[in-house]
């Protein structure tokens, strides 16, 4: 059982929501405007995960293309 599982808050400053997903720091990372803490695992809201996803879709894309 996971932490996410177990009720974790976002981790973006100001937002009380339960979290629904967590990335690595490294991944976190990828979109700095966000103001994520690049701390070892980062929990997002349903909300924050699609803007993170938006702000750091470029940099995933050529992350991928390195290794394919």
């Amino acid at each position: 059982m996971g932490r996410v599982e177990k009720g974790v808050s976002c981790s973006v400053s100001g937002c009380e929501n339960k979290a629904e997903r967590s990335i690595s720091g490294s991944k976190a990372a990828m979109a700095p405007d966000m103001g994520l803490n690049s701390s070892k695992h980062v929990y997002l809201c349903h909300e924050h995960y699609k803007e993170w996803k938006k702000a750091s879709k470029e940099e995933r894309e050529n992350e991928r293309a390195r290794w394919g």
